[in-house]
């Protein structure tokens, strides 16, 4: 099979169905643990993240909004909610 004749797909990671494609995945899970670790710089490391279903949308298409809620825990066993927006 040749892979020059496939034409080039990219998942957005802004959508609520890209995010949670690359992230949302038990398989990719210590790759969303490392990210947020990488991005948040805490004193304290996160260990576990679980989702929650917090998806708001607005009454019009401008209103839209995709909001994540990821539900961590960290080394200490503290427990605390990193929320993502794309917005404008």
């Amino acid at each position: 099979m040749k892979f020059d004749d496939i034409p080039d797909r990219y998942v957005n990671p802004y959508t609520d169905f890209g995010f949670k494609l690359l992230f949302g995945t038990p398989m990719n899970k210590e790759l969303l643990i490392g990210f947020l670790n990488s991005l948040l710089g805490l004193d304290s490391e996160i260990r576990d993240v679980t989702y929650l279903n917090a998806e708001q949308l607005g009454a019009f298409e401008g209103d839209r909004k995709a909001v994540f809620d990821v539900y961590c825990e960290n080394d200490r066993g503290e427990k605390f909610i990193v929320e993502m927006q794309k917005a404008s």
